[in-house]
């Protein structure tokens, strides 16, 4: 045996015409309890290496978190702090106080429960609330997740482009409620992502690899970061009131918006296709954005106080949302030359294929 930098070293030996064996650490053994005639399950990685574990254990079973909270505790902390705990992805999660929890605090644990995917209350007593994640670690696959969230920014940005050029407030609202959805898709995709780091045995139901795990969180951050613009693009409404955007502005500010979107199609589209020239065109694209602005910008500044501090937040968030498009852009760059680079595939001696994601329907939404 050889041992360096806290790994085990194990010559191979083979038995018998065709059977190759190894020898396990034998501390590992005994502190997982295991004895001879134990099934272990062997899961091959990506990487080249092999993820072993019990045949007894089933991911995340079995863990149960307590979380000891205050109800003097703000609302919107103790609501944040759920969030946090509900990404580190506990099966169980317990919620505590010291003596009774007062009813503030049941309100924000309930409401917690109804914004997220997969917690249910499980049961409740005088001081605490037990959450049960009722979906499991892999209901829904990553792709699909990243596509449903670019359907609804897209929809939100739609709208908040109509309710800011009709100033109908109905619409805004409804932009600024659906971005509770996108909210609760990214964090299922960080509890999800947070999980099979964890986990290896919850990274093989995802089958997806560490790196396309973390391509996926990155641009679902990137998603839910233009989502906020499209509502604050929405919130304008109340703002301006009953002021009316000169119409040379409204035509630029849309096709700014158009130029926007346009470039977030593109930069899911190149992340799906591992499509270098048209991330590259998307980074170009953002530049021509910064051109339009600084010209909007100057007329704006010609406007009355209202009206261009309403124009000034939605120029803003239109420029914010091309470039994380550019981010994303960015993103779908490096994605393809790390794919290109991969060596061959460990399980069946095959170079990587450029199709091997999950769902190949694409990403952009069509």
């Amino acid at each position: 045996m050889r041992a360096s930098g806290g790994f085990h070293g194990r010559r191979i030996q083979k038995t018998g015409g065709s059977t190759f064996i190894v020898s396990l650490p034998k501390n590992w053994v005994l502190s997982r309890g295991l004895r001879a005639g134990d099934v272990l399950f062997f899961t091959p990685r990506a990487d080249g290496s092999m993820t072993v574990f019990p045949e007894a254990a089933t991911a995340g079973e079995g863990e149960r978190r307590v979380v000891e909270v205050s109800n003097s505790a703000d609302q919107e902390h103790l609501f944040r702090r759920l969030v946090a705990e509900y990404i580190a992805g506990y099966p169980l999660l317990e919620i505590r106080t010291q003596g009774r929890m007062n009813a503030r605090t049941r309100e924000v644990i309930r409401g917690f429960a109804q914004r997220m995917i997969g917690p249910e209350i499980l049961e409740e007593t005088s001081e605490a609330v037990v959450l049960q994640d009722v979906v499991g670690p892999n209901p829904l696959p990553i792709p699909s997740v990243i596509r449903r969230m670019h359907q609804m920014v897209r929809a939100m940005q739609t709208d908040a482009m109509a309710a800011f050029r009709t100033r109908d407030s109905s619409i805004a609202k409804d932009v600024v409620e659906r971005d509770w959805e996108v909210d609760r898709l990214h964090w299922f995709l960080e509890k999800q992502v947070t999980t099979a780091l964890r986990d290896a045995r919850v990274l093989a139901t995802l089958d997806l690899t560490l790196p396309e795990c973390s391509t996926y969180l990155l641009a679902s951050r990137v998603l839910e970061r233009i989502a906020d613009h499209a509502v604050r693009i929405a919130e304008t409404v109340a703002i301006l009131g009953k002021e009316r955007t000169p119409q040379r502005l409204a035509a630029d500010l849309d096709r700014m918006a158009d130029g926007a979107m346009t470039a977030l199609n593109d930069a899911l589209a190149s992340l799906d296709g591992r499509d270098i020239e048209k991330a590259n065109a998307v980074l170009d694209a953002a530049r021509e954005i910064t051109r339009l602005r600084d010209r909007i910008l100057h007329e704006i500044a010609t406007k009355p106080g209202r009206l261009a501090i309403g124009l000034a937040y939605v120029l803003e968030s239109l420029e914010r949302s091309a470039f994380y498009a550019s981010d994303l852009a960015e993103i779908a760059i490096d994605r393809a030359v790390e794919v290109a680079g991969r060596p061959a595939d460990v399980t069946n001696g095959t170079e990587a294929s450029d199709t091997e994601l999950v769902e190949r329907r694409p990403l952009a939404a069509p």
